[in-house]
């Protein structure tokens, strides 16, 4: 395990790390006899942490140019939310959550390019501040260990109804949200306010033989540049990302027709004849997953019955089967330990493949349909698997109404958590001393 001050060594340099411990120690603040803020059940909040807080947002608060409340405010604002994260650390530990030194070692890199800071630039901000090293990396670690738990236990109160789902996804604006956005070229071949047939005939000459040239080979933003009377000509006809709800009538109806690199064929609207291509697309919700219907039936080990034992036990019901002896839902009814399928004679319905554990699902993608398995071992214990076929299935809908779930959730996560802190400090045995 590597300590807190190699965890730091793998986002910054050795040199950078030195120079850090150095300057940490010069800014150090005298030490004083440190006294009791508030006491949190078995926890207590010193009064050293409390005013090294305070200075902190202090700080920063002054970076920002920005006015603070009184002192006496933002003391007690600050103390409130020290009691909070005591509380949910002491929860974080309760649930035994812990930061990976891999994680810890990306959310620090993580943090000076978001700040656009070099290592020497996250140092001597550091310094600035009075941390050291080990409190910086523990302030890290705190903070992921609190969110961790907060998302943990607030998502599982959050109850989203299939009729809230309904609702929200005849709202016009999820309509706008499920809508993929559409980057595309455009070039205007345009009429006057009145046209003659002949200048209809024309422009759409004049279009056809473009969309000819297109279809040829030849660039379409160069084209645009010199033929195009659209507002974007200069840039090549690129439109850039739109939600089709944001597109003119026509370009709505052409651009989903489209494939990326496709050009649309001349269509007339009253501006004139507009050809369009579909450059990119993106936030498409259109998910077609491959699923997989099998039975298996499940030995699990234990003092008695070993992996030798199980295997062996396996391989002669495998091959009764295969003889003709016995039919596999039989044996699946009489033998097996899966719960959930034995009924069933072992039947799993059809089910994604990732949704097994790893060597059952290597083994459902391997096995050619109508095969019996080998006996194999999982986590569970001794299995043989049948797949009994395959299909390609249009998750579309389940994909956007489990976004609508995900996105329902997360509007109540901060009302829901506010909530949940309450009821952490109703239970806590709080007493402020200050």
């Amino acid at each position: 395990m590597t300590t807190r001050k190699s965890i730091l060594r793998s986002a910054l340099s050795g040199a950078v790390v030195s120079a850090l411990i150095t300057v940490s120690s010069t800014f150090a603040a005298p030490q004083l006899v440190d006294r009791i803020a508030a006491v949190v059940d078995k926890d207590i909040i010193a009064v050293s942490s409390l005013e090294k807080r305070v200075a902190e947002i202090a700080l920063r608060a002054q970076e920002k140019n920005m006015q603070l409340p009184p002192e006496d405010v933002l003391r007690k604002q600050v103390l409130d939310q020290l009691v909070n994260e005591t509380l949910q650390l002491t929860m974080a530990k309760r649930y035994s959550i812990n930061i990976p030194d891999v994680e810890l070692n990306a959310a620090i890199s993580q943090i000076a390019a978001q700040n656009r800071m070099s290592p020497e630039q996250l140092v001597n901000k550091l310094a600035l501040e009075g941390k050291t090293i080990e409190q910086f990396v523990g302030s890290i670690r705190n903070e992921m260990m609190m969110h961790r738990v907060s998302q943990g236990v607030v998502r599982s109160r959050i109850r989203v109804s299939e009729q809230e789902i309904d609702n929200f996804l005849r709202s016009a604006q999820a309509q706008f949200w499920i809508s993929p956005d559409f980057r595309l070229g455009h070039i205007l071949i345009g009429l006057p306010q009145s046209p003659s047939p002949e200048q209809i005939v024309a422009a759409e000459a004049k279009a056809n033989g473009i969309y000819e040239k297109l279809q040829a080979g030849e660039r379409f933003d160069e084209l645009a540049v010199a033929e195009s009377s659209g507002g974007a000509a200069l840039q090549g006809g690129d439109l850039g990302f739109r939600k089709s709800s944001e597109l003119p009538t026509l370009f709505a109806e052409i651009a989903p027709t489209l494939e990326l690199g496709e050009v649309a064929a001349p269509a007339r609207s009253q501006a004139g004849f507009h050809i369009l291509k579909l450059i990119d697309k993106k936030g498409e919700t259109k998910q077609i997953v491959s699923q997989v219907k099998a039975r298996h039936i499940l030995l699990k080990t234990s003092t008695i019955l070993t992996d030798t034992k199980a295997e062996q036990n396996l391989a002669s019901i495998r091959q009764d089967i295969i003889d003709g002896k016995v039919e596999f839902a039989s044996m699946a009814k009489e033998h097996s330990e899966d719960i959930g399928s034995k009924l069933s004679g072992g039947d799993l319905g059809w089910t994604e493949p990732g949704a097994f554990v790893p060597n059952f699902r290597d083994m459902l993608q391997q096995l050619p349909i109508g095969q019996l398995s080998e006996p194999f071992k999982s986590q569970f214990g001794w299995h043989v698997v049948e797949v009994l076929d395959r299909r390609n299935e249009d998750m579309t809908e389940e994909a956007i109404r489990r976004k609508a779930r995900e996105l329902l959730t997360s509007r109540r996560m901060e009302d829901e958590t506010q909530v949940w802190l309450q009821e952490l400090r109703d239970d806590a045995f709080i007493e402020i001393k200050i």
